[in-house]
């Protein structure tokens, strides 16, 4: 899977998981928000599925300054 930088513009509470995951600068973030899909080993079976939206949902994670972060990475390219 080619980065995200190439792909994506904007990451908002519809994009995929797959898609943010696929660059490493972005786990760093997740990481930040204590995100529980980077360590679980079921994870990888529902990320072509899962928005970020629905995991921030499902766990109460700050989806506004998770988004705002994840798009600040973007903008450093």
């Amino acid at each position: 899977m080619s980065d995200i930088d190439n792909r994506i513009k904007n990451i908002t509470e519809k994009t995929l998981m797959e898609d943010i995951l696929s660059c490493p600068k972005m786990h760093k973030i997740l990481e930040k928000y204590n995100f529980p899909c980077l360590g679980c080993p079921f994870a990888i079976f529902e990320m072509k599925n899962l928005t970020i939206g629905e995991i921030c949902k499902m766990y109460k994670i700050n989806l506004k300054n998770l988004l705002n972060d994840l798009n600040e990475v973007l903008k450093d390219k």
